[in-house]
């Protein structure tokens, strides 16, 4: 008998919460983000609820205007570590550029993560999207959406040949003989594209998951692309159930299509809740973190998606559709996030003030304002309805918002089958569903060392 789909879910932590005023709220937690024990805090509740994961973005730039808002300056990979230390079977998520990293040096901190947690970790692959990154890594320019994406494939093509390197059995152990390791089961991989050049092999066992969960969050063109041929959980924002449908179905379609099994590919759009006993209640909540915006920081965030300056615009006056006309849509678009935004001025019409609100909940990912009923009737909505195999869950405030959401919410959805009320694996693989790799390298010949 088939067991019945079960939801993913995952806590996306932003360090004072998504919506881009959390620091000024009282319940939010702002001023520890620089303190360990705030996010081991965060991954204890999630755990509690049986969450897949906590997910980590970053990016090797100063994006956040700090003037206005609280900067999320912690490396993710190091402090999912410490998150390990505090957890047992809560799954690790970090982003990572293979723009601004090396194969070698990325693969190591994955599979030391992956090894330390016992198998939870989980690589978000991107190829970062800000130019002014570039200036410090000491190149002159920021390459170009296509070139990214082209090292990109050969970057995650050359790690996952670094972590398969070593075959599963290459680990003797013998006391005896005197022998640790088998020679003709560790492999070079001589990995040579067009960008990058490694030899290998890899300087340490494979993991408890073989490797680590490939996650991934563009939903460019490129991106979808990309994501059909590695991703195994996909990251997305979408603001209608069918936006969300046309993507799922075609993300499913190209995993299909490069040979894979769909099923092993998890679309986990972002929603950030407002909740309260009330549907007047949470919107009077969502009220109160727009009113405390700083205009000034939510336009540069905008004209940062746009691509253009915006400040001609009356902050009372309705958003020009024009600006965004050339926007594409979520099938056929070079910038997923300037569509979502684009969708929401084509439809809504609101005005530039408007606008900055809806977007100051989550940056264009999904906001819902609800009671715990009202938001687990959205999840089960999109969920039964093929458009997401689960939630990216992003509280407008930390670590309050969570609470309450794995507090009245989670329960719902277990009432209603959809969610488990106890982990039946260890690894984030587990929790997924996932396979477990097998080694590339199982069965050939070793490589001349």
């Amino acid at each position: 008998m088939t067991e019945p789909r079960q939801l993913s879910l995952n806590a996306f932590i932003y360090p004072a919460g998504h919506h881009e005023a959390a620091w000024r709220h009282p319940d939010s937690g702002a001023d520890r983000i620089y303190d360990v024990s705030y996010y081991q805090q965060i991954g204890r509740t999630a755990e509690t609820a049986t969450f897949d994961a906590v997910f980590f973005a970053d990016g090797p730039a100063l994006r956040t205007n700090v003037e206005y808002n609280a900067a999320p300056g912690l490396e993710p990979i190091t402090l999912l570590t410490a998150i390990a230390s505090a957890t047992t079977h809560l799954g690790l998520i970090a982003t990572a550029s293979t723009t601004y990293y090396e194969p070698y040096n990325l693969a190591r901190l994955f599979s030391s993560l992956d090894h330390i947690s016992g198998g939870r970790a989980g690589w978000n692959i991107v190829t970062t999207g800000t130019g002014e990154a570039a200036a410090n890594f000491g190149l002159d320019r920021h390459p170009a959406h296509h070139e990214r994406y082209a090292r990109a494939r050969e970057f995650v093509d050359a790690v996952v040949a670094l972590w398969d390197s070593w075959e599963d059995d290459a680990i003797l152990f013998d006391r005896a003989a005197g022998r640790y390791a088998d020679p003709d089961k560790i492999h070079r991989i001589d990995f040579e594209g067009d960008h990058l050049r490694v030899r290998g092999p890899f300087s340490s066992a494979r993991t408890p998951q073989g490797y680590p969960v490939l996650v991934q969050a563009g939903a460019s063109n490129d991106g979808r692309s990309f994501a059909g041929r590695y991703a195994e959980a996909i990251f997305t924002a979408h603001q209608r159930l069918e936006d969300g449908q046309r993507f799922y179905r075609d993300i499913k379609e190209r995993a299909r299509g490069f040979g894979r099994n769909p099923d092993h590919v998890k679309i986990l759009p972002g929603i950030c809740p407002f909740i309260a006993d009330t549907e007047a209640g949470a919107l009077r909540l969502e009220r109160e973190f727009n009113e405390l915006t700083v205009p000034e920081y939510g336009l540069a965030q905008l004209e940062s998606i746009a691509g253009k300056s915006l400040r001609h615009l009356k902050l009372d006056e309705p958003v020009p559709y024009e600006l965004f006309a050339d926007a594409g849509d979520v099938t056929d678009n070079a910038q997923s996030r300037l569509q979502v935004v684009a969708g929401i001025v084509e439809r809504e019409r609101p005005t530039v003030r408007g606008l900055l609100h809806r977007l100051a909940g989550a940056r264009g990912h999904r906001v819902f304002a609800g009671t715990p009923e009202q938001v687990a009737d959205t999840i089960e909505e999109w969920f039964r309805n093929g458009a997401a195999d689960g939630f990216n869950v992003m509280p407008p405030y930390y670590p309050g918002g969570l609470e309450v959401f794995t507090e009245t919410v989670v329960p719902i959805l277990r009432e209603r089958g959809l969610f488990r009320t106890e982990y039946t694996g260890t690894t984030l693989r587990d929790h997924f569903g996932l396979p477990r790799p097998e080694s590339q390298f199982a069965r050939r010949p070793a490589l001349a060392r």
